[in-house]
């Protein structure tokens, strides 16, 4: 009787014990403990910000240490340039000629954990003493990497002149 009393104990402190760790090592595994996560979520909210606010101040080396070496820009246009340094080439006259502003409102996000970011944006890219402006929709993805957030991919899709705001509209349920 003492063996099964001591092997029940025993058993039931054990079920408690995974019962406790089983959640937690799961949580800290994939990356949404809340501390973790709620961190993870303040360094993408500041490195999105530091990303769009450098590129409006024309940061040119805050810019480019904000982008995974092999980034990826899509403009409007359909250019497709892949490599940081590529893309801060042909936006070279951008940093350079400081001619240019760039607003933007930010429409909706979602980070995954610690892995990834996007937020989608609606951006207007003018440069007034050309009477040139571009209104946008620009949607940056962001990677956790070395223990930051970089920029792997930036595409923009150009919305006609005149166009009402966009609205995010909810994902369609599907059966």
């Amino acid at each position: 009787m003492y063996n099964r009393t001591r092997l029940a104990i025993v058993c039931i402190a054990l079920a408690a014990t995974a019962l406790v760790a089983v959640p937690t090592i799961a949580a800290a595994a994939d990356g949404t403990h809340r501390g973790v996560a709620g961190s993870c979520a303040q360094r993408f909210d500041q490195a999105q910000r530091t990303d769009m606010e450098s590129f409006r101040d024309f940061d040119r080396d805050t810019w480019v240490a904000g982008h995974d070496d092999d980034a990826i820009t899509i403009f409007t246009t359909g250019l497709l340039v892949q490599g940081r340094d590529n893309i801060a080439d042909i936006l070279k006259n951008h940093f350079n000629n400081r001619n240019a502003t760039w607003t933007w409102t930010e429409l909706t996000r979602a980070v995954d954990g610690c892995t990834t970011g996007t937020i989608v944006y609606d951006a207007i890219y003018a440069i007034p003493s050309q009477g040139f402006s571009l209104r946008e929709i620009v949607s940056v993805t962001y990677t956790y990497k070395h223990g930051k957030w970089l920029s792997v991919i930036d595409q923009g899709t150009e919305i006609p002149a005149g166009a009402a705001a966009v609205e995010v509209q909810p994902a369609p349920r599907i059966g």
